[in-house]
């Protein structure tokens, strides 16, 4: 791969964590909960509000780049730890959004309803464009493809579980922090579990074979 067009991916990387992390702050305004793999930082947030929901996301992905490394041990690759500063963008990403977005009223339900749907649709926005960068992979996938690679799992079926043991650690978290109650989690994180990877694939299809003319890509992928 030539290095402009190396150049180029990662910007449409660094491009995608910037709309995926808009998206988290959208649904996290919309107050009806958040994605599944942000959920754990969004509960964490609620019981230690003076963290911000960027600072816990930073702290959540290291722990899954940790528990990479943890996993594979020597096959456990150095380019990965690129995963460490483009944590800490995303992050910072968010905490942006969250400051962009604080000005929207969220006094209705479907305000708040049409925050988490139009957030989940941005986060599908995002991660399309950083899967058709193809230079690295996030915390979260990198994380569920170690587990699958070392279990010898499907990939599909391991992120499920993972999803699924997202919202459950977050929901014996909430249930510990706040004396019995539910809270950061409701049916925006259903919704989001639900929409992201329709949209993700909506957007691929319609995105892929025009941005890799732009990056310089001879032969295009699969949608």
């Amino acid at each position: 791969m030539r290095k402009t067009e190396t150049a180029k991916r990662y910007i449409l990387f660094i491009l995608g964590l910037f709309f995926s992390a808009m998206g988290v702050a959208l649904t996290k305004r919309g107050e009806l909960g958040i994605s599944p793999i942000s959920s754990v930082a969004n509960v964490l947030n609620a019981r230690f509000d003076a963290v911000s929901i960027g600072t816990w996301l930073i702290l959540w992905n290291c722990l899954l780049i940790l528990g990479q490394i943890l996993l594979l041990r020597k096959k456990f690759q150095p380019i990965q730890l690129l995963q460490v500063p483009l944590s800490f963008l995303f992050g910072w990403f968010t905490d942006f959004g969250m400051w962009l977005v604080r000005f929207i009223p969220v006094n209705h339900y479907p305000v708040r309803l049409g925050m988490v749907v139009l957030g989940t649709a941005v986060l599908g926005f995002g991660i399309a464009l950083a899967v058709i960068a193809n230079v690295i992979m996030n915390s979260g996938e990198a994380f569920v493809k170690a587990v699958s690679d070392t279990t010898h799992k499907e990939f599909g079926n391991v992120k499920i579980f993972f999803d699924i043991s997202c919202v459950l650690a977050s929901l014996v978290l909430s249930l510990l922090f706040f004396h019995g109650k539910i809270v950061g989690i409701r049916e925006g994180t259903v919704i989001a579990a639900l929409l992201t990877g329709t949209t993700v694939k909506l957007f691929s299809r319609y995105l892929r074979a025009p941005l890799n003319r732009l990056l310089g890509t001879k032969q295009t992928d699969n949608p």
